[in-house]
């Protein structure tokens, strides 16, 4: 009874030690970014006839989830780092811990399967609409979703297990699954094990998937005769494997790490490159550096 008491405490964030003022304005400002342009974006590809493809529907797709996967964590971490108050509920950090694993998983999926809509568009691009129809990106989408809710269920009710002792102390800026582990005082064989199965299904495997689908893509460029068409293909490709590749090596180090002290710096320095700085460039990189977005974004502008 003790020990369940203890568990049902709350937690103690320790990222936050110094320079709550600096990283106050820089969350701040990181946050409002990211929930600007991405809904900018989704709400350009929702209202321009021209952008209602294949392509600009997972891109809609990406902008909502990045929405919502920045919201679990950047506005608790900026009311934390601005009241100095660290404590976080034993059932908050529980929910963050679910919907952060469930829209990150999700995420994953959704770019390998952005990944192989190019791959179909440049490979195969006589078939692209037979192959990437309405009901087919329904059925990618929700299959990410699901996958990524699912694995959160299973992340989550292993950690319900596990008894947290001591201090309560999560040597992180908000609550994810490797630091939690490394704060609870029971065995955690099982949650190490779930979370090496989930990184090979969420991590590894969409990233070869991913790195496969380039390298297609990257074969058929080369036979383009035109060097200026050569050029711009690969510059939108370079861009999109640069953020992708950002994304999955750091959950994949993040997620296959588990140990203690000061190593944990280097955790939540990736758990920033893939849950914050991805969801940023996303935007950036997918949509607003595209001719046709930038076009509709202007006619948009133009009518208010």
């Amino acid at each position: 009874m003790e020990a369940e008491n203890k568990t049902l405490n709350d937690f103690i964030l320790l990222g936050f030690l110094e320079g709550r003022a600096v990283c106050s304005i820089l969350m701040a400002t990181i946050y409002i970014m990211i929930t600007i342009s991405n809904f900018a974006v989704f709400s350009i590809i929702k209202v321009d006839s021209h952008l209602q493809t294949p392509m600009y529907f997972l891109l809609s797709c990406l902008s909502l989830l990045d929405i919502c996967y920045s919201t679990v964590t950047l506005p608790a971490m900026l009311v934390n780092a601005i009241t100095g108050n660290r404590r976080i509920s034993y059932h908050i950090c529980i929910t963050q811990l679910y919907f952060f694993v469930c829209f990150g998983g999700s995420e994953s999926l959704l770019l390998a399967a952005m990944a192989y809509d190019r791959y179909v568009a440049i490979c195969n691009p006589l078939h692209y609409h037979i192959i990437m129809n309405k009901t087919f990106c329904l059925g990618f989408v929700s299959g990410c979703c699901i996958c990524g809710a699912l694995d959160a269920v299973f992340h989550t009710s292993m950690t319900l297990k596990l008894t947290f002792c001591g201090d309560h102390h999560i040597n992180h800026f908000f609550c994810d699954i490797l630091p939690m582990l490394e704060a609870a005082c029971s065995d955690i064989h099982s949650s190490q094990m779930l979370v090496k199965v989930a990184t090979l299904f969420f991590g590894m495997s969409p990233f070869l998937l991913v790195m496969n689908s380039y390298i297609h893509i990257i074969s058929t460029i080369l036979k383009i005769r035109s060097s200026e068409g050569r050029q711009k293909v690969f510059s939108t490709c370079s861009s999109h494997l640069t953020v992708v590749t950002i994304f999955y090596i750091a959950g994949i180090f993040n997620y296959n790490h588990l140990s203690s002290g000061g190593s944990f710096i280097i955790v939540q320095v990736s758990s920033f490159l893939y849950g914050v700085l991805s969801p940023l460039l996303n935007p950036v990189i997918y949509c607003l550096r595209n001719q046709e977005v930038k076009k509709a974004l202007k006619k948009a502008i133009t009518r208010i």
